[in-house]
């Protein structure tokens, strides 16, 4: 990677800092951002961990495509990124080949055969949190194996074993963890002896400190079962016996059948224009892409650039199309597969114009005034995406998850991954809110198959036909935001990606009906006029960690890793 003198001076941290500070003020400073970007010819890969990113430069650089090192990272991250990289859990793909075409693929997790819609609910119907947060029982049937043999299938070039190697190496060899990592697995003690009576690599008798070594032989040999057997090494024979073991040591659900009879989907992509852009993006059973571009639409009315970043009518129109998008994402999403979802209504410029027709610029409105459109809710923020270009000009971006921070806490025994604990993201009890405030309908009630709904939003941008930028993010109910905003903030705002991704970000999903703020996004006299005028302002800790490529009018790429983590840009 590339080092400016600026980083070398101040610091990633203060430098990132810096160029916040340049954003909030508005100050024009062209010659000093492009000075400043990390920008490369050949190929860039963006992800939440320095080995991940490592590893699929590595394969880039070694002749495979964007497809090969995004199979490469995706198990990389399994190793060195657990609360959130994962084989145990899920996720979706946007993909753009260098011709322009476009595909996407869901491995979404699905609720065993033996799920039932009340699962989760007490003798007196009452959702009990715990059932579907902890334990086997919150976990639904895998997809992220198979989600990369089919990947690796239809678009990759490089041999299957080429690109599991660099992930049972850094399994069996071990790697280093970070300052942020050690701080994690330390918080997390309790719960994994509590899940995992017989032990798991994650736990010592000491505490972790930054730079200890992390070694998962269970893990490798799980890897090696994969690299030698392809889907079969996870879904049949040692590994599938393994997870319905665990299952039985629980009260889990997921049978022999489940694991053999899972396919994750190839699906059309989502895509809409916003101001001359070309926005492409997953389609339900993520909420993403729908949600995405109901945003986009909602405020192409309104002259957002004059306006500027985070001013009090920008501010405004956005959390009022954010309340308005969440409403419907509550009623009108869900697995496609089960529920007829009102997609093409849901994305239309006309419907979103007329949502946003009754807002007032003078008060704010209330959620409780605010209701599903009438037409003829998501992941806990330890979700992780990464997004890689290859010297073609191939373009991927990959969004998964295990749900909540290490999923469901258990360590399937003798294999060495977590376990998802995704059947959360279902609506437990239609109108109850999950963990993360979301409200969810009938469309997302649990049904045995089905998949439950999304937040994650990777996505793609073209600009004249030519590919623009890739981006995406964990983040739970704020990834859609968090992808919007950052949006908003290239187009709009004429930021450089880096900026984009480090700019302050807020967030409003409808219900509760309140604005989360970043401690350092939006000024004080935009906080009071909001506050003044009805809006409940909450500072949070950071939303979401974008991580995004741009293409510059040259054809050079330029990386956008999040300074809220231990994200990452390589290229060549």
């Amino acid at each position: 990677m590339k080092t400016s003198f600026l980083q070398t001076f101040f610091g990633k941290t203060r430098l990132s800092y810096l160029l916040v500070f340049l954003v909030i003020s508005n100050i024009s400073c062209d010659s000093f951002r492009r000075r400043n970007l990390q920008i490369y010819r050949n190929g860039v890969v963006v992800s939440a961990h320095p080995e991940a990113s490592a590893v699929g430069l590595h394969i880039l650089q070694g002749g495979g495509n964007a497809v090969d090192a995004a199979v490469a990272v995706q198990f990389a991250l399994a190793v060195v990124y657990p609360n959130a990289g994962n084989i145990g859990g899920g996720g979706f793909m946007v993909y753009r080949n260098a011709d322009g075409d476009f595909d996407a693929l869901d491995f979404r997790e699905a609720a065993p055969g033996a799920a039932t819609r009340d699962m989760y609910l007490d003798a007196e119907g009452n959702p009990v949190a715990e059932l579907s947060l902890r334990g086997q029982l919150a976990s639904g049937v895998p997809g992220s194996v198979d989600g990369m043999v089919k990947a690796h299938e239809k678009y990759g070039k490089l041999e299957w074993s080429t690109l599991l190697k660099p992930a049972i190496d850094l399994a069996q060899s071990g790697f280093p963890v970070t300052e942020m990592q050690a701080k994690e697995l330390n918080s997390r003690k309790e719960s994994f002896r509590k899940y995992n009576p017989g032990g798991t690599a994650f736990l010592r008798d000491v505490e972790w400190i930054a730079g200890d070594t992390l070694v998962q032989p269970e893990l490798a040999h799980t890897l090696t079962l994969i690299s030698q057997r392809g889907r079969a090494g996870f879904y049949e024979g040692e590994t599938a016996d393994r997870i319905v073991e665990e299952m039985a040591r629980g009260n889990g659900i997921i049978s022999h059948a489940d694991l053999k009879n899972y396919e994750a989907k190839w699906r059309d992509p989502i895509s809409a224009t916003y101001r001359g852009y070309r926005v492409v993006s997953m389609p339900p059973p993520s909420s993403g892409g729908i949600a995405l571009i109901s945003l986009l639409k909602s405020v192409e009315a309104y002259p957002l650039s004059q306006w500027g970043f985070q001013q009090d009518s920008t501010m405004r129109v956005i959390i009022e199309a954010e309340r308005r998008v969440y409403a419907d994402r509550a009623t009108h999403l869900g697995d496609p597969d089960f529920y007829d979802v009102p997609q093409s209504m849901l994305i239309d410029s006309s419907y979103n114009a007329e949502r946003m027709r009754n807002i007032n610029f003078r008060h704010a409105s209330f959620s409780s005034d605010i209701f599903a459109g009438s037409l003829s809710m998501a992941e806990h923020e330890e979700t992780t995406h990464f997004s890689i270009v290859d010297r073609e000009g191939n373009a991927v971006a990959i969004t998964t998850t295990l749900n909540g921070s290490y999923g469901s806490q258990v360590v399937v025994a003798g294999a060495g991954f977590l376990l998802n604990n995704e059947m959360d993201d279902f609506s437990v009890k239609p109108g109850a809110p999950n963990m993360y405030g979301l409200i969810g309908g009938a469309a997302n009630a649990i049904e045995p198959g089905k998949r439950m709904l999304s937040s994650m939003t990777p996505t793609i941008l073209e600009k004249d036909g030519k590919l623009f930028m890739v981006l995406g993010t964990p983040g739970g109910s704020t990834i859609i935001t968090s992808v919007f905003q950052t949006i908003l903030n290239v187009v709009d705002f004429d930021m450089e990606i880096q900026e984009a991704v480090a700019a302050p970000r807020f967030h409003h999903q409808w219900l509760p009906d309140e604005v989360a703020l970043e401690e350092n996004a939006v000024t004080q006299p935009v906080r009071h006029s909001l506050s003044a005028t009805g809006y409940k302002l909450v500072d949070r800790g950071s939303i979401g960690r974008v991580d995004a490529i741009r293409v510059l009018p040259d054809g050079s790429l330029s990386g956008g890793a999040d300074p809220r983590g231990d994200d990452t840009t390589r290229g060549y």
